[in-house]
């Protein structure tokens, strides 16, 4: 792989794991939408989509008739796709840095402050007047929880209630344990930087020359 392919695939990679592992090393729970999780995650991955499927796969025609400009036509497609599929995913909350028992805890008395009609079933809540169904998930080594909309009949302004309530009722839990996960998730995104600034210090003329190359296809 040539500099410049190395620099566009690890550049936004180790950005997105800095950020991450730096989430998880907080001290406290941070409570975000399944759409911005989907966004941050596009954004991670977007330089290994530039440097492969979309340089491999890119259209001569287009390429063509619009030269250069055909990079921003398609970077503006991935992202149109990305928010497609956002505004198209059921309702879903991500929460870091909780465990199983701080989630379920935090959620019961979240709901209990929405309604009184609040129900259980294992792993499923059920808020029958805001509107809500979801299941809770938990990855234990990440220690990421998720709450997964179930079922078709969703209310919007019903989760944005319930992400308020629950952002408050984790602001009383006290601050976990730093995450070995989240420290090895910094580690790889500043190793990633540095290789990508590495080479992009050191080999600049090499840089240029593949940036010319790919937008002179």
């Amino acid at each position: 792989m040539d500099p410049l392919h190395l620099i566009v695939a690890l550049g936004p990679l180790g950005a997105y794991l800095l950020v991450i592992g730096l989430i998880h090393l907080g001290a406290r729970p941070i409570v975000t939408t399944g759409g911005r999780d989907l966004a941050a995650l596009a954004f991670g991955i977007s330089g290994l989509i530039i440097v492969g499927p979309m340089e491999l796969f890119l259209p001569d025609a287009p390429a063509r008739r619009f030269g250069p400009y055909v990079w921003l036509l398609l970077i503006a497609l991935y992202g149109l796709g990305v928010t497609l599929i956002t505004l198209l995913s059921r309702p879903r909350l991500v929460i870091y840095n909780v465990t199983s028992d701080q989630l379920r805890a935090s959620l019961a008395k979240a709901a209990d402050k929405l309604e009184s009609q609040a129900r259980w079933a294992g792993d499923c809540l059920v808020l029958p007047n805001c509107g809500v169904q979801l299941q809770v998930e938990i990855l234990p080594p990440s220690r990421v929880g998720e709450l997964l909309s179930v079922g078709p009949r969703q209310s919007l302004n019903g989760w944005r209630q319930l992400e308020s309530e629950l952002r408050e009722s984790l602001e009383e839990l006290h601050p976990p344990r730093r995450s070995w996960y989240g420290a090895m998730m910094a580690i790889a995104g500043v190793g990633s930087l540095l290789i990508a600034g590495y080479w992009l210090v050191n080999h600049h003329q090499l840089v240029a020359q593949g940036l010319r190359d790919m937008l002179n296809r």
